[in-house]
């Protein structure tokens, strides 16, 4: 049975979200290797992404597209966020932040003053995969579950169609 990250395990009990565990080899936790080995379809992917304010003092925000999308991170989300400049967060700082793992980072577990933007294309997937926090694990979710995620907001427009 795959072990889900700490943080996570905690916030899907205490919220009490429907979900299933899926294992992962760690080897093919990235977003491309995952969906190829499993079968998943790109578009039922989620990819959480950290976004950073460049400004001190930093603020910081979690967004889920798929992985046929591309996050508009520099006129939505900074427009959410309510800053001048916006940036990904790096892997160390994303690692460091969140206690997460590369490939596996997810919208659970995080700091409880982060806002949370999910794509609103998201709620027409019959489910959405999510990473469980570290590279051995993935989460399988009915998308309007999601709702139940504390600081959660679906945002129209959050993600453009990802570039060839």
């Amino acid at each position: 049975m795959a072990e889900l990250h700490p943080a996570v395990q905690n916030a899907l009990k205490t919220s009490g979200l429907t979900h299933e565990v899926m294992e992962c080899d760690p080897d093919l936790a990235d977003t491309a290797a995952f969906c190829a080995a499993y079968g998943i379809p790109l578009e039922n992917s989620g990819n959480t992404i950290v976004v950073a304010s460049k400004r001190d003092p930093k603020t910081y925000s979690a967004c889920l597209v798929t992985a046929t999308q591309r996050l508009d991170v520099n006129k939505k989300v900074r427009k959410l966020m309510g800053v001048p400049k916006v940036s990904f967060a790096g892997p160390e700082e994303t690692t460091a932040l969140t206690g997460m793992e590369l490939g596996g980072v997810t919208l659970l577990g995080l700091p409880p003053d982060w806002p949370i933007f999910v794509d609103d294309t998201i709620r027409s997937l019959d489910y959405v995969i999510l990473g469980g926090g570290n590279r051995s694990s993935k989460l399988r979710m009915a998308p309007d579950a999601l709702e139940a995620i504390p600081g959660l907001e679906f945002v129209t427009g959050l993600a453009l169609e990802a570039r060839d």
